[in-house]
């Protein structure tokens, strides 16, 4: 089997050893450890592990691996790996009698030629299917007690599910013929030998409490630092990722690569335009989100907006001089239109860069598609993986830019340039990245809050009372105060101030109102 399936049975293993070792539930240890015996006959090892969880449920997990024929080019082969987690009802609170449940099962397989009883599965009678199914099941069980610690169980059911997998001829490495994805019906019919380990709970021994004579301590009190105040900047980016504070701003450069950039906008052009249309692609919401982003800041007195960055950018086709003006009157239009509609964001707020032809976003492109291609193990996307790692090449190590897209063009036929222009280049004819950075008053009185806090916290109550008597006409601060001034002794007034922060909704004051209360 691949990689991932080998992990997936070092992650069954995990589970079956925490099952084992681990499962305390309901006041006694109860596992117990089954094998299926018409699995067996089928020729596939498996084991199942129960653990109990309550006085009539039970958790379990089912494993089974068939690894034959070990020769992977004998054409008849049933190789296949299953995981089935399951949670079973008990009528019965001793482990036996009637029980049902339900599963989820998971498998890979590469079966061919092998005929089921009942007509079942025909498609893999005259043709090698290989790939992964999913499903859930119902099953309802009987279970026997043969002795102390063996017991045997029936159980009958019936799954349902998905798989996706690919068809082949049934010789080894056959001619693939296809997709067979489809859903399918599964039978349950098992019969199990378990073995099961039961410890009895030991008696408790009485636990006698002696009655406390002692004064009980003063109660602890609540306080916690008290968020800054970024402005409505601050409370816009939190649904807004497009606003960033000033110091997060670096200028641009054309190593950057910009989709990896979260937060950033985009404004679309139709292909070789740099008139800005509200109406192609998404652009109306994007515009006046843009728009109504910077108006709300630049109303607001405790914050503003220090920069907007705006980075004008065209796809690869065509002459470099030309792609290059194009880019920059694409990041001039966005600049205007936003000029127009905010009159106040006057020139010097603008930092907008010409990125010219969006070459480094690109190869992140292609080098994404690469990595995903190079994981799968499809045969039909050999040539094309080829040609996508040439592609990075050339871009990686041809310097002029109007040779760089020629070679592209040239590249096996023009298949890899083809992909590239269909599945990557419309992106590209765009204003490219906007962000918005803001600076806010820096808000005093929650620094000052949080340093009395500290004090509180160290116990100095008597040196942070003061400070919060200062700041005493900011809301924030009651619930400190009231803690500094309960603790100095004065605690009528700091009893009306918990209740006042706790009418503000301080859940803190709330919580020191009950204590104090009780």
């Amino acid at each position: 089997m691949d990689k991932k399936n080998r992990n997936i049975r070092i992650v069954v293993l995990l589970l079956i050893s925490w099952i084992l070792l681990g499962g305390q539930t309901y006041g006694q240890k109860n596992f117990a450890v089954r094998n299926n015996l018409i699995y067996d006959i089928s020729g596939t090892p498996n084991l199942g592990v129960d653990v109990r969880v309550s006085p009539h449920w039970t958790l379990g997990l089912n494993a089974g691996y068939r690894p034959w024929p070990l020769d992977d080019k004998t054409t008849r082969k049933w190789k296949h790996f299953l995981i089935a987690p399951e949670l079973r009802h008990w009528n019965d609170s001793t482990f036996h009698r009637s029980y049902w449940g339900a599963n989820v099962f998971y498998s890979h397989y590469n079966v061919g030629h092998v005929t089921f009883p009942f007509g079942l599965y025909k498609t893999v009678r005259d043709y090698r299917v290989q790939g992964d199914l999913i499903g859930l099941g119902a099953f309802y069980g009987r279970s026997w007690r043969l002795n102390r610690y063996f017991r045997l169980e029936g159980e009958v059911g019936l799954g349902v599910g998905y798989t996706w997998a690919k068809k082949y001829e049934c010789a080894h490495c056959g001619t693939y013929l296809g997709r067979h994805d489809k859903p399918f019906l599964i039978p349950k019919l098992t019969l199990n030998v378990v073995y099961q380990k039961t410890e009895k709970k030991q008696p408790k021994e009485p636990i006698i409490t002696p009655i406390d004579t002692t004064t009980p301590p003063p109660p602890v009190l609540a306080v916690h630092p008290v968020q800054e105040n970024t402005g409505k900047a601050g409370a816009l980016q939190r649904e807004n990722p497009v606003l960033a504070n000033i110091a997060q701003y670096r200028p641009y450069d054309r190593t950057r690569i910009l989709r990896k950039e979260k937060g950033a906008l985009y404004v679309h052009f139709p292909l070789d335009k740099s008139e800005l249309s509200r109406d192609f692609r998404s652009n109306a919401s994007t515009l006046d989100r843009i728009v109504d982003i910077t108006r709300q800041i630049m109303a607001d007195s405790t914050s503003s907006v220090r920069r907007i960055q705006i980075v004008g950018l065209a796809s690869i086709e065509g002459r470099v001089q030309h792609n290059e003006q194009l880019a920059s009157d694409r990041a001039q239009a966005l600049k205007q239109y936003v000029q127009q509609q905010v009159p106040q964001a006057i020139d010097n707020l603008f930092d907008v860069a010409n990125g010219g032809e969006a070459w480094a976003d690109l190869r992140d492109q292609i080098n994404d598609v690469v990595t995903e291609m190079t994981k799968s193990t499809a045969e039909a996307d050999g040539r094309r993986l080829a040609g996508l790692k040439q592609a990075i090449d050339i871009i990686d190590n041809e310097p002029d830019l109007t040779r760089r897209e020629q070679r592209l063009r040239q590249l096996d036929g023009g298949r890899p340039f083809d992909y590239i222009k269909k599945n990557f280049l419309g992106d590209q004819r765009n204003s490219g990245y906007l962000r918005i950075y803001f600076d806010y008053v820096p808000d005093t009185a929650a620094a000052t809050i949080n340093k009395a806090t500290q004090l509180i916290q160290q116990e100095k109550f008597a040196e942070a009372l003061p400070m919060l008597r200062s700041v005493q006409q900011d809301p924030r601060s009651w619930n400190a105060l009231a803690v500094a001034l309960w603790e100095t002794g004065e605690k009528d007034v700091a009893l009306n101030f918990f209740r006042l922060a706790s009418q503000q909704g301080n859940a803190d004051a709330r919580e020191n109102l009950r204590k104090l209360q009780k």
